[in-house]
């Protein structure tokens, strides 16, 4: 799973950050959170790819949504027919229409705008779950949690040939589908050959939020939290009055959670070139992995399990 920050400046681009956006890859899958002024040039600058599907917007002010018109007229031009769905906070649906038609045209594909509430499932496969989280910000407004299933056990092929005597075969993926098998007049159980199921990766993405109970509910145990860091600690009442938080307190919330790893994002113009205070004010609540997240940075999730470490680089263009 990669995460490419497109987009990590507060509600003021500057020449270093754009307005917010971020774009997730797993598997294959695209998904775009947040689609600010911009978005589509970082997606070009980047190499991200443009074969997306959903786009989860977090809440409708312009930082987070003025990229929408951009990037699904660029779809237009190139003759994408493939649907598109928009989901966004309920009550905002009209907004996100009228984003949709702003140059007086639907786009020539076919568009579907979701609403959805705290706790609904948005997508759904298979593999993983995306969930509406709830926020608590100046309007109608919710983060999201990609959440993976749990993964089949590892396989002990040595048990299965050398010990049992199973050859290799349908009864190995039979057995690994969690059948039991018979052999040599018995019936061989999964659980004799197959271990316990392996947890799924978890990344959360709050957008713009002060700390939450429901953030920190969804983010329990996650590989990635991408949560609002606004603001130092000398801006705390500020970041009370916008609804917004300050590094310490997304620190405790990566704390409260028990996350790996905790990207800062959302970077008030206040802090250029000394965004390391943040970092330093969120270590001193949690002691997790912590960064500020900047454009252009790719991150890559590994599985809890795995070998791979976690990793941070900087797209190349």
């Amino acid at each position: 799973m990669r995460v490419t920050f497109l987009g990590t400046s507060g509600a003021v681009p500057t020449t270093e950050r754009n307005p917010s956006a971020l774009l997730v890859e797993r598997e294959g899958d695209r998904l775009l959170f947040d689609c600010g002024e911009g978005t589509q040039r970082q997606m070009m600058r980047y190499n991200t790819g443009f074969d997306v599907e959903h786009v989860f917007l977090t809440h409708v002010h312009g930082d987070h949504v003025l990229g929408v018109p951009g990037l699904t007229q660029t779809w237009d031009f190139n003759e994408r027919e493939k649907p598109l769905a928009v989901h966004a906070p309920a009550g905002t649906r009209a907004n996100v229409e009228a984003l949709l038609s702003a140059t007086g045209d639907r786009p020539s594909y076919p568009v579907r705008v979701t609403q959805v509430e705290p706790g609904d499932v948005v997508l759904d496969r298979e593999e993983y779950v995306v969930r509406a989280v709830g926020v608590d910000h100046r309007t109608e407004a919710v983060g999201y949690a990609l959440v993976e299933a749990d993964r089949k056990g590892r396989f002990d092929r040595e048990k299965a040939e050398k010990e049992l005597g199973i050859p290799p075969g349908r009864k190995y993926s039979k057995l690994h589908d969690g059948e039991p098998v018979e052999h040599d007049g018995r019936a061989v159980q999964p659980e004799e050959v197959v271990g316990p199921p392996r947890p799924g990766r978890r990344v959360v993405y709050t957008g713009d939020t002060r700390p939450t109970e429901a953030v920190v509910e969804a983010a329990e145990d996650a590989d990635l939290l991408v949560h609002d860091g606004t603001f130092g600690e000398e801006h705390r009442e500020r970041a009370r009055k916008t609804a917004h938080s300050t590094a310490r307190e997304a620190g405790r919330v990566a704390r409260d959670a028990g996350a790996k790893r905790l990207a800062l994002t959302h970077v008030s113009t206040r802090y250029t070139g000394r965004t390391g205070r943040l970092a330093d004010e969120a270590s001193e609540a949690f002691d997790g992995r912590v960064f500020v997240a900047d454009d252009g940075m790719q991150v890559t999730v590994p599985f809890p399990d795995s070998d791979r470490e976690f990793a941070i680089e900087h797209a190349r263009y």
